[in-house]
């Protein structure tokens, strides 16, 4: 169904879960952006706890994570975590409610069930909330029955599992085996307390993996029947992540097998009963994530395409990131120096940036590409790249109608490309990124 056209996408480019992205962020030129960010804050907040340990390190993960296997560390870090918490929720104002919160990592889960009742009741206790929507990552390998009863006792309706692959081989070469039981098993706990909405993420272009290693674990996710499925191309970027020097780069797909495999991943969700939710993932039709696809109000941040309409995203957590109308701030990315700021009743964000006018401009068009819907060219200042647009143009991957950019049945593989031709920055540093497709 989808044109190939190899040289439109030679260009690695960001996945853009935000502009500018991470790779523009420098140290921040004082420690009062971010309290300052959040005593401006008004309206629907939503919030990210991130919990940067997992009890097994994937190979190919580019997550902020290490080993859970120190009871001490642990308990120290939700000690700072907790204390953080309580620190921005006193410097938010009263006007402002919280509306979400999601638990991400790592996982969630290399915590003890009783830590994440602590913390959850810290968070509701600290902030001002309603109903707020909960939603939790989850590794299958350390998923217990005291898990899905926590789970279900606390509210929790999201929950997104780290599948990638049922092929048993290809888990060998990437670090992470877990039968397909083990999944079984997780997501039966789950439905059984009373999750609503479960995500399966998976992946193509991993080392040894061929179309019917793929075809096999489509139709196992289908039999599952997950509410959402993300469906991910494997970066692979050794020379950033050294873990993932492990795994044999001889063996990864070629650029046209990749193509091929996110085509064939598209065309028999679509066939399944999927819908299309931005370039790379899929939603049942009564999801709230297919519902906003549908209703053009489908947003992207660092936790990927989601239905939440908040304008403002606390990160909480080494390494989170917190997202505000005119600033992007990241807090500090080790632990011990995270907990050392905040022992001092500090706030720990270390790294960001201001978002100019023109910043906000283009990260709206680059937000609609990414979300397939028609974007205004007309709100963006300044020269637009219409002859390297051409190429997309007059092979079908989008169209022009006056002011708007408007996509059509082939631009979804290509929508990181044409993205990229609207960010300014990426001459800069090409090398930080992976394949567009």
């Amino acid at each position: 169904m989808w044109p190939y056209h190899p040289d439109l996408l030679d260009r690695a480019v960001p996945r853009y879960t935000s502009f500018p992205t991470a790779a523009e962020f420098r140290p921040l030129p004082g420690d009062d952006m971010l309290p300052d960010a959040i005593a401006a804050c008004d309206g629907d907040v939503s919030l990210y706890l991130h919990i940067p340990f997992c009890e097994q390190i994937c190979w190919y993960c580019g997550c902020n994570t290490g080993a859970a296997n120190k009871a001490q560390r642990l308990s120290a870090y939700l000690d700072a975590l907790m204390h953080e918490v309580t620190l921005v929720a006193g410097q938010l104002p009263d006007r402002c409610r919280v509306a979400r919160i999601a638990f991400g990592g790592g996982s969630p889960n290399a915590i003890a069930p009783i830590a994440y009742v602590r913390l959850l009741d810290r968070v509701l206790t600290a902030f001002s909330t309603h109903a707020p929507v909960i939603s939790v990552e989850l590794d299958p390998r350390g998923f217990t029955e005291e898990w899905a009863q926590v789970l279900g006792a606390t509210g929790v309706t999201n929950v997104s599992l780290g599948v990638q692959t049922f092929d048993s081989a290809i888990q060998e070469r990437i670090g992470r085996v877990q039968p397909l039981a083990m999944i079984e098993h997780a997501v039966g706990g789950l439905r059984r307390h009373g999750v609503r909405s479960i995500n399966f993420d998976l992946m193509y272009g991993l080392p040894g993996q061929g179309m019917d290693g793929l075809d096999a674990t489509l139709a196992t996710t289908i039999d599952m029947a997950p509410e959402r499925i993300a469906l991910f191309g494997y970066a692979h970027v050794p020379h950033l992540l050294p873990r993932q020097r492990r795994i044999d780069a001889s063996a990864l797909p070629d650029q046209a097998m990749r193509f091929a495999m996110a085509a064939r991943g598209y065309e028999t969700l679509r066939a399944a009963g999927y819908e299309a939710v931005g370039f790379d993932h899929f939603a049942l039709p009564h999801d709230p994530m297919a519902a906003a696809a549908r209703e053009g109000t489908l947003r992207r941040n660092f936790q990927g395409f989601t239905d939440d309409q908040a304008e403002r995203l606390i990160g909480l957590g080494a390494s989170a990131i917190s997202i505000f109308p005119d600033r992007i701030i990241q807090n500090e990315k080790n632990a011990g120096r995270y907990r050392m700021r905040l022992s001092q009743d500090q706030l720990t964000g270390t790294l960001g940036l201001m978002r100019s006018r023109d910043d906000r401009d283009r990260g709206m068009v680059i937000e609609d590409i990414l979300c397939a819907r028609p974007t205004d060219l007309s709100q963006i200042s300044g020269a637009l790249p219409m002859t390297a647009l051409e190429p997309f143009i007059e092979r079908g991957l989008a169209r022009i109608d006056g002011d708007l950019l408007i996509p059509t049945d082939a631009t979804r593989p290509y929508a990181r490309s044409i993205a990229a031709l609207f960010d300014p920055y990426r001459a800069q540093t090409p090398q930080r990124f992976s394949s567009a497709v």
